[in-house]
């Protein structure tokens, strides 16, 4: 749930993970659009076992994600969301 009292925030925009939009708001992270949408499952690991995030800070690697356009894998805690970007959590 995101906090909304007494907090500015940037233009409002719309994210696509795996194909679902999601609302965002420019200046947040990928991480913060997923968790306030209710989505905690970021990527699944190599037993297929659901995994999310953890420390928020990007050295643990566990919200890694796939920015569809490019098929860069990147940290969801560190990267920006910006309007009609695709992310996929699988693959």
């Amino acid at each position: 749930m995101r906090i909304e009292a007494d907090v500015t925030r940037g233009n409002a925009i719309t994210i696509i993970v795996d194909g679902e939009a999601l609302p965002a708001f420019a200046g947040e992270t990928v991480a913060t659009a997923m968790l306030a949408a209710g989505r905690q499952v970021f990527r699944a690991d190599t037993g297929g076992k659901p995994r999310g995030l953890y420390c928020n800070m990007g050295t643990c690697s566990e919200c890694l994600v796939t920015i569809v356009a490019s098929g860069r894998r990147v940290r969801a805690c560190l990267t920006e969301a910006v309007d009609g970007m695709e992310i996929a959590t699988r693959g």
